[in-house]
C-alpha cells in the first residue's frame, strides 16, 4: 500500500524548458521547434537584460559626457567604459548630499526652494516631486511595500494594486470609514494606472512581494507568483 504524497514533500520544479522538450512530438522537425524555443526561452531573457542594462548606461554616460569639458576624456575619446557615467552620477548625488548636511548647504537649500516657491506653476511641480520623494525614501514609509486586493470596477471581479498610504485630509473627513489610498497600475505599463481611495475593510492584503506583483501585471498574468500559504504545485 502506498502512502500519499506528504504536502510538506516538494516536488522537483519543472522549468518551461522541460515542458517543452516533453509536449514536443517525435520527429526533426518537431525538435528542431523545440531546440528554437528552448533557445528564444533562454536567450531572450538574457538578451534583453543586456540590452536595457547597457541602453540604460550608454543613456547616463552620454547625458553626463555632455556636462563634463572636453579636456577632461578627449584623451580618452577612443576607450568606451560603459559605467563612468554612473560612477559620476554615485559620485555627485553624494556629494551633493554632504553638501546639504552642512551650513552652506542648508542655507543653499532654503534660499533656492525661497525662489521657486514664488513662481506660481514651478512651485507646485517642486513641491509635489519633493513630497514623492520625501515620502517614498523615507525608512518608515509603506508606500509600494504592500501588495493589495479589492472588487474593480464592481463586485466580484477583483483588481491587484499597491497601497501608498492612509488617506488624510479632507478625503479622509469626508469618508466615513478608515481609507487607504491604492494606487492601481495598467497593464503591461505598470507605470500608469489610478488612485484610489478604498476603505481598508474592503481590502484584502496579500503576501505578494511588490517584484511579483509587478511581474504579474507586466506580463498580464502570464508570469504567476507562487502561493506562499497554499501548497505549490
Amino acid at each position: 500500500m502506498t502512502k500519499p504524497d506528504s504536502p510538506d514533500i516538494k516536488k522537483p520544479h519543472r522549468t518551461v524548458l522541460d515542458e517543452q522538450f516533453e509536449h514536443g512530438k517525435s520527429g526533426f522537425f518537431s525538435h528542431i521547434r523545440a531546440y528554437f524555443l528552448a533557445g528564444v526561452l533562454v536567450t531572450a531573457p538574457i538578451g534583453i537584460t543586456l540590452y536595457l542594462t547597457w541602453s540604460f548606461l550608454s543613456f547616463i554616460d552620454t547625458r553626463v559626457r555632455s556636462i563634463l569639458p572636453a579636456r577632461y576624456y578627449e584623451q580618452y575619446s577612443d576607450l568606451a567604459l560603459p559605467g563612468v557615467g554612473i560612477v559620476v552620477a554615485l559620485l555627485f548625488f553624494i556629494l551633493m548630499g554632504w553638501f546639504a548636511k552642512n551650513f552652506l548647504g542648508r542655507l543653499f537649500i532654503d534660499m533656492s526652494e525661497y525662489i521657486v516657491h514664488r513662481m506660481p506653476i514651478i512651485r507646485s511641480i517642486y513641491s509635489a516631486v519633493k513630497q514623492v520623494f520625501e515620502t517614498v525614501m523615507t525608512t518608515q514609509s509603506q508606500a509600494f511595500r504592500e501588495v493589495v486586493m479589492f472588487e474593480f470596477p464592481r463586485k466580484g471581479i477583483w483588481a491587484m494594486g499597491f497601497v501608498t498610504g492612509a488617506t488624510k485630509g479632507e478625503v479622509q473627513r469626508l469618508t466615513e470609514d478608515e481609507v487607504v489610498n491604492v494606487f492601481f497600475p495598467t497593464t503591461p505599463n505598470p507605470t500608469s494606472g489610478f488612485l484610489l481611495f478604498i476603505p481598508r475593510n474592503d481590502l484584502v492584503f496579500m503576501d505578494m512581494k511588490v517584484e511579483e506583483a509587478l511581474k504579474m501585471i507586466v506580463s498580464g498574468g502570464i508570469v504567476t507568483p507562487p502561493d506562499r500559504d497554499g501548497f505549490a504545485d
